[in-house]
């Protein structure tokens, strides 16, 4: 096991704070190798990281909209979000065109009501 620390300059941005110079970054590994390509990895991980969070985190409310609170991602993504249906123009419309006998196209439709109905913020 190792401590990699980095110290960089705060960016623009950041949090302030009276007396800093340096912001510092700790990660604990038991990787060999370079350490630059280890810290890229970690940083790579990170990222990715903080997108599966992102759709966990999007993911819970639309479950709630749907009427499913309480399903695992799992089910969410089984039932709402890999959609069986296509978006076609019309009169110069949109719609969704969902199959007729899909049993989670009223959760679905529920959610996108509840969805659409949020203010928007200017």
């Amino acid at each position: 096991m190792r401590l990699v620390v980095r110290r960089v300059r705060p960016t623009p941005g950041s949090q302030l704070a009276l007396f800093t110079d340096f912001d510092y970054h700790a990660m604990v590994t038991d990787r060999d190798g370079d350490l630059l390509q280890v810290e890229a990895d970690h940083r790579r991980h990170a990222a990715w990281l903080a997108l599966a969070v992102t759709a966990h985190n999007l993911g819970r409310p639309v479950g709630a909209l749907a009427g499913m609170a309480r399903a695992t991602a799992a089910t969410l993504r089984r039932r709402l979000f890999t959609i069986p249906g296509r978006l076609v123009h019309t009169a110069r419309r949109l719609h969704l065109r969902l199959p007729a006998n899909w049993p989670w196209a009223e959760a679905f439709l529920t959610a996108l009501t509840g969805i659409n109905a949020l203010p928007m913020r200017s």
